[in-house]
Formats: C-alpha cells, structure tokens, sequence
C-alpha cells in the first residue's frame, strides 16, 4: 500500500529553488514551441529563447548550495531575472518575480499565506511595469494565477502547496486557453500567447517538483521538446522595427518619469526593476534614442536591439531553407544583400572613453568616422560576449536545422573565439558550426555571403560550412590608408612608419595577410590622386579572364569610392560589382575619415 504523502504547508528556501529549477527546465524544453506561436506584439517567432534565457540566469543563481531562507532566495532569483531578462515577456516575467521577491524577501519559511501575498503583489508589479496593459497575455494569466492562489487560501482555507498548485495551474491552464480568443492577431493564428504558455510551463513545472519530488539532474538533462506547428513569421507591418533593451544602475531612478519618457520614443514598453536597477525595454526605429534616454539616468549596460523586421523575414526563408547563416558587425555588405540572403549579424561592441555603443545599431558608419575625426580618445572595439551569440544560435536553431557562423579573423580580435564558445555552450537541437574567416570588413561579407547562397540554394549544413571554406581562399582584402594617424593612434603601427611614410610622401595600402593578421601591404608612391590610382593598383593584381566579385567601403568619402570602382572595373569584363557601402568599424577604426576599402573574391576558374 502506497504511503500518503504529508501535506506540503511550507516551503524552505531548499525546497523553493527545487521547485523552481524543475519548472526552468520544463520552460526550457517547450523553448522551439513557444517560439514558433509567437506572434503577439510581433511574430518575430523569439518569446520562447526570451524567456529561456531570462530564466537561465535564475538557474545560475540557484546553482551550488540552496540558501534555506525562503525570502532571501526569492530575492535572488528576482535580482537574477532581472539581469537575465530578455524580451517583452521576459521583462515582465522579471518584474512579477520581483514583486514577489518585494513581498516575502523577509520570510524565513513560505507559507500558503505569505505565497498568496507574493504573487499578488507579483502580479501587480507586472501590472504596472507596463504602460499599456493588455489582456490575452502573459499578464492576464499571471494576474488570474495570483487570483486564484489568493481565493484558495483566504476563500477556502487551503494549506497545503501540493493543492494550492493544482488549483491555481488549472486557472493559469484555463486563461491560457482564453487567450486564444482575447486577441484578434491570436485568434487570427489560432493560437495561445507565447508569454503566457511560457509562464504556464514554468508552473506545471513547480507542481511535478511538489507532486514528484524528483529535481533534474543538472541543465543538460533537458530535452527540447519539438512540434511541427508553427505561426511565428506571418507577415504583419510594423510600425518599430527594433526591440531594444537595457539595463540602468543608478540611485533613486525615477520610473515615472522614465516611464513617461521613454513612451514617447516606441510602443511595447516595459520598465522592470527598482529605483537601484531597471531592466528597460522598448520597440522603436532608433535604438540609441532609447540608450541616450537612458543614460540620464544612470550607468548603462547590457544594450541589446533584435531587428524584428529581419525576425519575422527569417521565420519566412526557415520554411524554404535548412541551414541559417549568421556573422557579427565586423563583416560589411550591403543591406540589400544582408536582407535578400537572410544573413545574422551580431553587433560587436564600440568604445569612445566611456561611451558605449552597437555597432551599426546605436552608432551608424557616418557618425562613426564623425566622431573618430573629432574625438582624441581613439576608439576601441570589443567583441560581442558569447551571450549575445549564444541568444542568436539558439533562436535560429529553432527554426532551421542548423546555422554557420562566420567570424571575423580570430588573428586580431576575440570575436570568432566568443562566438565558438557560445555555440558549444547553445542549448538546441540544431547544428552549429563555425568558420573563422580569416579576414575582416568586405572580405569576411563576401565569404558569409557565399555561404547564405548555398544556404538558399537548399545546401546543408556541411556544404554551405565548406563553401564558406573555399571562399576563405579566393578572397582578398586591402585598404587605401590616405593617413596614417589612425593606424598609430590605435597601435596598428608604429609612429615612426608615419614619419617615414609623411616624408617620403609615400600612400600605404592595408591588406588583410594569408594568416588573417592585418598590417601594410603595400604603397603608391606620391600623394596625389589616390584614389585612382589604388583601383588601377588593385586592378593589376586581378586575371581579367577569371570572374571576381568586388566589393567596395569608404569612410565617409563617396566620391573616392567612386573613382576607385571606375579604374578598377575597367578591363574586367567578368566582374560583379556590390554597391559601394560606407566602411565599418573592423578596418575603418585604423583607417580613418577617407579610407577605401576593397575586398574581391574569385567565382569561377578562366573563361
């Protein structure tokens, strides 16, 4: 005869962060579902990897020996979320967390009573972190889960956990299924708020701990949960393209007034956190509108802006293609082709003293070189941290087969090293490979852009990763320095080289070296009509009877990148030539205001 277990009337700090981590897990296997219903506020096809990784940092918290304080452990886990939180539905799931952390941080042990007081107070965190609250959400079913809990315990006198949970997860199941009809875009899809199953997963999970007792074994255990259903990536417009967020560390933040603020820039607004720390997200077209409101209000950090526009492409061409291809903002290409071939990138990182920026992103070229003219702190670049990597190949990886990164030169950053660290770490059942492309700039566009063809002609994961491989060896990429200042300021050369070069009033040529390191590999004699002369330079150096791919960059100085196409295209009649682009900051930071950048690749042998 079975034994009858006791009644659960307390949970310890122990005894909640098992629970919790029983339930992390179960979100974490439903990630590529949740991921393919999202289509509420926009079907950019990423609630599930949101909230993964919002709740992942919870789970690094709870690692190692459990606080057995109730209160402080439900304080760390809402400080966790908060750092962690990722997406609109992660923001909010970090502020009720942190209502809930608010209300019983001072209880040793939590009672029926005490957690019924928690998630109210939860619920309306959440409530009020939003400037325009919607029902059919994830907060409709929180607050209907926190209604619940409260009536059981104060209506009907309910103690112990085990019943408190079945009950309340038969309401939150129960609005979740509501939810497919409150909103006009779900019912539409027919399909429940990506949010909302998010949070009920997480709670079926904590009940399966109190019912069961039994803890996962440790974070690899999970298994990802697929399904074939898919609504994520109908095609909608949208009025903000990005989804923009951040972290503010300040002393005595005015939510209000940043709440009122920041409304005016977007739509989707949620402001989590404390008067100490924010968590900050927001959906608009400018990202560093948003980063600058912030920063007058404390330090900034943690900036992150997800092209949703690029999203909801992406969730289309997954349909039609295997195999994803990602680069970071090292890489140069033109939009169009960035779009045609639905390629990734993952901004690096820029730095101008103590004002930090995304590449491409919150700081565009032209304000780049802008700046870099003016500014006598020279700009460093960092590389993004495998986090940002990590949140890109698993959303991909839930939506294609497998992805093939192609990283800057790993003879001159750590870029390509973070992404290879983040793909060994991503948590998903797609492949994922990565390519160090062994060059910069153009030339590292051109070869992620061989590889996006393949990709697109219907190529695995293995034969867009060798494509990739092979153009690595018939692409090269040079520089027009008209200044050497840049490159000493930033260290790439010595400041004699500028002396000798100013005297003999010799022109260098960067070029990007067979081992991926980057330095002088060349020089034109004299100073005048620069430009034209490197097309002819570089033009010398190609066999008019094979086919090239050309690329050209400039740093805020269109009219030579113009004479350069012209002298350099003349006599290959073989080539394709990409529009001329501005220049980023991978070669332009040593280059300067002025530079030309030119990367070429061979297509096929002579004709």
């Amino acid at each position: 005869m079975n034994a009858v277990a006791l009644p659960a009337l307390s949970l310890s700090g122990t005894e909640l962060s098992a629970a919790l981590s029983t339930g992390i897990h179960r979100l974490i296997s439903r990630e590529e579902f949740i991921n393919k219903i999202n289509v509420f506020p926009v079907p950019d096809g990423d609630t599930g990897t949101n909230l993964a990784l919002t709740l992942q940092a919870v789970l690094v918290a709870l690692r190692g020996n459990p606080d057995p304080h109730a209160g402080q452990t439900l304080t760390r886990v809402a400080d966790a979320a908060l750092d962690g939180a990722r997406g609109n539905s992660g923001a909010i799931l970090a502020q009720f967390l942190m209502g809930v952390g608010d209300r019983a941080g001072h209880l040793p042990e939590l009672t029926a009573e005490g957690f019924a007081d928690a998630v109210g107070g939860g619920a309306v965190y959440a409530r009020e972190s939003l400037t325009e609250p919607r029902e059919g959400t994830i907060l409709t079913v929180l607050t209907d889960f926190a209604a619940t809990v409260h009536s059981a315990v104060h209506a009907a006198g309910v103690r112990d956990f085990r019943t408190l949970f079945q009950k309340a997860l038969a309401t939150a199941r129960s609005s979740l299924e509501e939810t497919r009809n409150q909103l006009e875009t779900l019912r539409r899809a027919n399909v429940v708020d990506a949010g909302a199953l998010g949070f009920v997963e997480l709670v079926a999970g904590m009940a399966d701990y109190l019912d069961t007792g039994v803890v996962p074994g440790d974070d690899s255990a999970i298994v990802m949960m697929r399904d074939e259903e898919s609504a994520a990536g109908s095609q909608v417009d949208l009025q903000h393209r990005y989804c923009t967020e951040c972290t503010i560390t300040g002393e005595n933040i005015d939510r209000r007034k940043l709440r009122e603020e920041a409304s005016q820039l977007g739509s989707s607004l949620v402001v989590a956190g404390s008067q100490r720390k924010v968590r900050l997200h927001l959906h608009l077209n400018e990202p560093a509108r948003l980063f600058e409101l912030a920063a007058r209000y404390g330090a900034v950090a943690s900036e992150k802006a997800d092209d949703m526009q690029r999203q909801q492409e992406m969730a289309h061409h997954a349909s039609r293609r295997q195999v994803a291809v990602v680069t970071d903002s090292a890489a140069d290409l033109p939009e169009t082709v960035l779009e045609e071939l639905d390629i990734h990138v993952v901004p690096v990182r820029v730095h101008f003293g103590t004002h930090s920026y995304l590449d491409k992103i919150g700081l565009s070229s032209e304000e780049f070189f802008r700046e870099l003219a003016i500014n006598p702190q020279h700009p460093k670049t960092s590389q993004p941290p495998p986090g940002d990597f990590r949140r890109a190949f698993e959303f991909l990886g839930s939506h294609y087969r497998a992805v093939v990164y192609i990283g800057l030169t790993a003879r001159v950053s750590g870029t390509y090293q973070s992404g290879e660290t983040a793909a060994n770490r991503a948590r998903t059942t797609a492949r994922i490979l990565t390519v160090d492309s062994g060059t910069a700039a153009l030339g590292q566009g051109l070869i992620a852009m061989r590889a996006a063809e393949v990709a697109a002609a219907g190529g695995d994961a293995d034969a867009v990763r060798q494509a990739a491989l092979d153009a690595r060896g018939g692409t090269r990429t040079w520089g027009l320095l008209v200044t050497l200042e840049f490159a000493v300021r930033g260290g790439r050369v010595p400041r004699s080289a500028k002396t000798v070069a100013d005297f003999l009033r010799l022109t260098p040529i960067l070029a990007v070296k067979a081992d991926g390191s980057v330095g002088i590999g060349g020089v034109l004699f004299g100073r005048s009509n620069p430009y034209r002369r490197f097309g002819r330079y570089l033009r010398r150096r190609l066999d008019p009877t094979r086919r090239w791919r050309i690329g050209i960059a400039h740093a805020n100085v269109p009219e030579g990148a113009q004479l350069v196409r012209e002298a350099m295209v003349a006599g290959l009649a073989r080539a394709e030539v990409l529009p001329v682009i501005p220049l980023g900051t991978a070669l332009g930071v040593h280059g300067g205001p002025g530079c030309v950048v030119v990367a070429v690749q061979e297509l096929d042998s002579p004709a």
